[in-house]
């Protein structure tokens, strides 16, 4: 629970207050709850994994994609974290500062910033990686078992969905 109601009390109220209107309830349930269990899950892990480590959770994408794609130019890290390059700008900055990445111009086009993780921020994800993943499968423990990889591919839809939308008539 988020705020001083429960998720039951807020759906009956919205129900309550928007009875009288046409509208799909169920893909409001769907999106509204996806949007709940984001927050939720965002604001548990940086909780419970990132804060002893003194990360937000920007700054933990931004290690993720950096640990996966490196070296990376800046621009994919804005697009794969979903973030401003302004955002990034400043995330990178702490992240510099704090010894765990690196930004170079690229040789073939100086227009470009490439980004790596030091062998210190190699050394914090492959520490911190297992548990956040041990997190993640707890988390995802609510779901039962045989229904998790469906759930994922549900997900991945609404994904490709909203990412694949223009307007709200498309």
């Amino acid at each position: 629970m988020a705020g001083p109601h429960t998720l039951a009390e807020t759906e009956a109220a919205v129900n309550d207050r928007l009875a009288d209107m046409d509208l799909d309830f169920e893909a409001m349930a769907v999106v509204s709850n996806l949007f709940r269990a984001a927050n939720s899950v965002r604001n548990h892990l940086e909780r419970s994994v990132l804060q002893p480590h003194d990360l937000t959770w920007t700054a933990f994408v931004v290690l993720w994609v950096v640990w996966i794609w490196e070296p990376v130019e800046t621009r994919t890290v804005a697009a794969e974290g979903g973030f401003s390059k302004a955002t990034l700008s400043g995330v990178l900055s702490t992240l510099e500062g704090r010894g765990l990445v690196t930004r170079e111009r690229s040789e073939t086009d100086r227009r470009l910033v490439l980004v790596r993780l030091t062998k210190r921020g190699r050394r914090l994800m492959g520490r911190l990686f297992p548990d956040f993943n041990a997190e993640e499968r707890a988390l995802a423990d609510a779901i039962p078992e045989h229904s998790r990889l469906q759930t994922a591919d549900l997900l991945r839809l609404i994904c490709q969905r909203a990412s694949g939308l223009t307007s709200p008539t498309t």
